[in-house]
């Protein structure tokens, strides 16, 4: 974060305001940083350019077997799919009237400026919820009057039962109807540790977390799927091979009803891109008086994007319009 002032702010009464609310707004932004569950799931990269392009490559055929003294085969790889990410400019202001400032008016002093900087990072935490609920089967979402896209590389929804192959290896799919429970964790993590690349290679994904919206029914059955190594659904001691293998992420700015539960490989998604973050420019904050009020304005300005790539680092279930596994 980058704070700036005017020079006109250097007077008694501006200058002496104008630290102490510089720290409220980075103790605040602090704070957001230690608990944001967008930094769980999306890769958070920086950028120095208008826009990123991302883009993958296909596998290798692997070694082969050769004849003594035999040479070595040729391997092949080429470009897989490639997507671009362009930034997005996003601002908001508060206002600190002359008379507060004044007289001290710690209240004001204090809350405005917190209140700048959890609308800040909220938004950001909300705009990370949205891109993941909207990706489930849809191709872009509406935030804050403004569309963005949710599609994969492949031009697809990020969510979809028909991901394609860029050498024509047929469809794949990582959006399941499956209502949550121990089976069906076991289904779903099986048809991703099964995903193939575009060469139609085998990848064995590794799936290790959990993401649910802060659903009460949902919680606790996830929980009592996975914490416990006794089989949760009978009254006998069978053994529960889910305890102790998943990490759990409940995002409370997840706003659905619907019962969707993702599941992600996080080696993956950081390896390949799954969801991705790119922060063009950090959140920069100006201080200047406003010449027709006296007041002391702050503004603040970032800019940056996100969306998703490779769609094997995620799969959903719970969706009505998704692929059965049985």
């Amino acid at each position: 974060m980058i704070f700036t002032r005017n020079s006109n702010l250097n007077d008694s009464v501006f200058g002496a305001s104008y630290e102490p609310i510089c720290k409220v707004i980075e103790s605040k932004a602090e704070a957001w940083k230690k608990e944001a569950p967008s930094r769980l799931i999306f890769n958070m990269e920086k950028s120095k350019h208008y826009a990123e392009r991302m883009t993958g490559m296909t596998g290798m055929d692997g070694f082969k077997p050769v004849p003594n003294g035999g040479g070595a085969p040729k391997d092949m790889m080429q470009e897989s799919y490639s997507k671009a990410f362009v930034h997005h400019t996003w601002k908001d202001s508060f206002e600190l009237d002359k008379e507060s400032i004044d007289d001290a008016v710690t209240i004001n002093l204090k809350k405005k400026p917190q209140a700048f900087i959890d609308g800040f990072y909220r938004t950001r935490e909300l705009f990370a919820a949205t891109l993941l609920n909207g990706a489930i089967g849809n191709t872009s979402v509406a935030f804050k009057g403004s569309t963005f896209d949710t599609t994969a590389a492949d031009g697809l929804s990020m969510f979809n039962t028909a991901h394609t192959s860029k050498l024509g290896y047929g469809v794949q799919s990582n959006a399941f109807a499956n209502p949550f429970s121990v089976d069906d964790l076991g289904l779903v993590a099986t048809a991703m540790q099964n995903y193939k690349g575009d060469n139609d290679e085998k990848l064995a994904v590794k799936p290790d977390t959990i993401i649910i919206p802060n659903i009460a029914t949902l919680k606790n059955a996830v929980f009592a799927a996975i914490g416990s190594d006794k089989d949760p659904d009978t009254a006998n001691n069978g053994y529960n091979y889910q305890c102790g293998l998943w990490n759990v992420i409940i995002n409370p700015y997840w706003d659905t009803t619907s019962p969707y539960w993702i599941v992600m490989s996080s080696d993956y998604n950081k390896n390949y891109g799954g969801a991705v973050w790119f922060d063009r420019m950090e959140l920069e904050v100006k201080a200047s008086e406003d010449p027709d009020t006296w007041n002391m304005k702050w503004t603040g300005m970032a800019r940056f994007t996100a969306s998703f790539f490779d769609w094997r680092a995620f799969a959903v279930g719970g969706y009505a319009s998704g692929s059965t596994l049985s």
